[in-house]
């Protein structure tokens, strides 16, 4: 019998190791898997690469994963805003790697790596220190740089629904990256509010199917 249910936080994410990369889901707060992260946290895993739109707000989620000193690289779209402090004193102090990429850009790198795709050619960045030592192409008369997809040992997402099969459904704008981030990841793991029966999701309204999830795991109260 298939079930990807895990009881708890902790064994949802005991095995992600050291030096591993990990996608974390979420625009700001939106569709933050928060606990999850703070499982994260206390699990201990160190040296980690993490993709994520931004590098984390205020004192919580992934900010707090940062100020633990658990990132030794973040890949993301947005690194700076006015409660970026503990991502800001990190970089200052040469403490945290920042591979910077426009937010589409790392949109289609994520779900290139999902959809099996070896790189693709975008004008965004073109002629910018973005584009240095990438490869270049004039295709009809417009300029592109090669991006190559962004791959993931594990994916950490939020979710509004999920079932013992792994098929999830989210709360609106918080689905976010979470599916082209399970697609894009050999483990994805994806915190849920509600743990529903088989056959209670409409087919029609699952977002990420359960082939993508690995497990599924019900935030605390």
């Amino acid at each position: 019998m298939i079930d990807k249910i895990y009881e708890s936080l902790a064994r949802a994410v005991a095995d992600v190791h050291d030096g591993a990369t990990v996608m974390i889901g979420g625009f700001g707060n939106a569709g933050m898997p928060a606990q999850l992260i703070d499982a994260l946290i206390g699990q201990g895993a160190r040296e980690l690469t993490i993709v994520n739109n931004n590098a984390g707000n205020g004192d919580t989620g992934l900010a707090a994963l940062l100020a633990a000193r658990r990132v030794r690289k973040i890949i993301c779209s947005f690194p700076r805003q006015s409660d970026s402090h503990h991502f800001d004193a990190l970089y200052r102090a040469g403490e945290i790697e920042l591979e910077l990429t426009p937010q589409g850009n790392l949109a289609e790198r994520i779900r290139a790596a999902g959809a099996g795709i070896g790189g693709f050619f975008t004008p965004t960045g073109y002629g910018t220190l973005l584009a240095e030592g990438k490869e270049t192409r004039l295709i009809d008369g417009r300029h592109y740089v090669l991006e190559s997809p962004i791959h993931a040992d594990f994916a950490l997402i939020k979710a509004l629904k999920g079932d013992r099969w792994g098929n999830l459904v989210y709360r609106k704008t918080a689905r976010n990256f979470g599916p082209i981030m399970a697609m894009a990841a050999k483990v994805a793991i994806s915190q849920v509010d509600e743990i529903v029966p088989l056959g209670e999701l409409d087919p029609e309204n699952i977002v990420t199917p359960g082939i993508f999830v690995q497990r599924v795991v019900k935030e605390a109260a």
